[in-house]
């Protein structure tokens, strides 16, 4: 760290090619802080104003950093077929309360391949009536793709909503097997 203590409020980011389309990273020296969907300059510009309000620090572009590497190996491994979990250090200072709580017991209980339904989530964390209050916090998760709001779908066997996109949604879980591959 330097004398004015800016390693601690580092904020590193990189857009990545994945067969879901672009995803923007962001990292700290905590963990990986941010995946954003469609990560066209636009999407990433409204990105960094937000990143930089919240963390207090000004988002750098920087592929290379030490901070991507893991998360970017790791996510060109799960979308390859050859990971299952994510094995990374998670800085979930972008999330709180209830939202923080559902989203770390998806993330510890959820496998690849598996699902799970709003209700069975809120249940999960001691709310079983709170299946919307879940669907919201699916909704505000940071972490996409490595925390796995994807694998939320509806009790009744519906896919259920998704901010990256309904069409995003049934290819990861088609990666996963959990849907068969869109024929087009």
């Amino acid at each position: 760290m330097d004398s004015h203590g800016q390693d601690e409020q580092r904020v590193v980011w990189a857009v990545v090619g994945t067969a879901i389309g672009p995803l923007m990273l962001a990292a700290k020296p905590d963990g990986l802080v941010s995946v954003v969907f469609h990560a066209t300059p636009q999407v990433c510009g409204k990105t960094l104003e937000r990143l930089a309000s919240r963390l207090g620090a000004e988002p750098v572009e920087d592929p290379g950093s030490v901070l991507l590497a893991e998360p970017i190996r790791q996510l060109e491994e799960y979308f390859a077929g050859r990971r299952r979990d994510f094995e990374l250090p998670l800085d979930w200072s972008l999330i709180s309360g209830f939202n923080r709580q559902v989203l770390r017991e998806l993330a510890s209980s959820v496998r690849f391949g598996a699902v799970v339904g709003y209700g069975d989530l809120a249940g999960r964390v001691g709310q079983p009536g709170a299946a919307q209050a879940v669907g919201m916090a699916m909704g505000a998760n940071p972490l996409p793709v490595v925390v796995p709001c994807h694998r939320v779908v509806e009790s009744d066997g519906g896919i259920g909503g998704f901010g990256g996109g309904l069409e995003t949604k049934r290819k990861l879980l088609a990666l996963e097997g959990v849907l068969p591959e869109p024929l087009f």
